[in-house]
């Protein structure tokens, strides 16, 4: 489905200024459809899933540590990152997909500022995250770098030497007037976007029992694998020495 596609889809019924009344309206009928939509999604993928073989991260990721999304699909315990990460992606694209339906329909003012954003993105000459699939976003651009060992360069610095070349004029400054008007209107889209994760977490309960099976069947041996490798590795002469 096209993010235009699901635009569409989430546009059915009215919407009013307030959070809840929006999801009993806006998403009736269809965040089923897309909650089982993406986790078909993700079941499809997972298959294709390897471990990683480079040095593990060491920051948390903020999307996916203690996510209730996470939790209601059962994917909080004992499962690799990635697998985590993908599914959330996933998740996280439903939501931006009806919060930005809702902030067009409702919130003029905070819509025109992430419009008037995204084009100056968009005038960027180099973006490094740009046409990820959603298993990748929202993960570190480049690896963690070791003590005394600095990188030539960097995704994220190369990305922001662009922006800075791209010599941007700096956005106009808000009146105050205009600053509490933006606020509430982030605060009403922050609202939406927590009543609509509530909402999907409430659906994923459906889906527990495939999402699990399909960890025990896809991760779950390659992750015994792995530390089975890590034991013969222990095990091997000469480790003690």
């Amino acid at each position: 489905m096209t993010e235009a596609a699901g635009r569409r889809a989430f546009a059915g019924g009215s919407v009013t200024r307030d959070g809840r009344s929006a999801i009993v309206n806006v998403m009736q009928g269809s965040i089923e459809a897309r909650v089982s939509h993406e986790v078909d999604r993700w079941l499809a993928w997972l298959p294709r899933w390897r471990p990683g073989t480079h040095r593990a991260r060491v920051r948390l990721c903020t999307r996916c540590f203690g996510s209730p999304i996470l939790a209601a699909a059962g994917l909080d315990v004992d499962v690799p990152h990635p697998v985590q990460h993908a599914f959330s992606m996933r998740m996280k694209g439903i939501i931006d997909v009806a919060v930005d339906d809702y902030t067009e329909r409702n919130l003029p003012m905070l819509h025109r500022e992430i419009r008037l954003a995204e084009e100056r993105k968009a005038r960027r000459p180099y973006r490094a995250g740009e046409g990820l699939d959603p298993e990748f976003l929202g993960l570190d651009l480049d690896p963690e770098p070791l003590p005394d060992q600095p990188f030539l360069f960097t995704l994220s610095g190369l990305e922001a030497d662009a922006a800075a070349e791209a010599l941007e004029p700096a956005p106009r400054p808000f009146t105050m007037e205009e600053k509490e008007a933006l606020r509430e209107e982030v605060r009403l889209a922050d609202e939406f976007a927590k009543q609509l994760g509530r909402r999907i977490c409430v659906e994923l309960a459906q889906h527990r029992g495939r999402i699990g099976d399909a960890v025990t069947e896809f991760v779950e041996p390659q992750v015994e694998d792995l530390l089975a490798d890590l034991e013969r590795e222990l095990d091997a002469p000469g480790w003690a020495g």
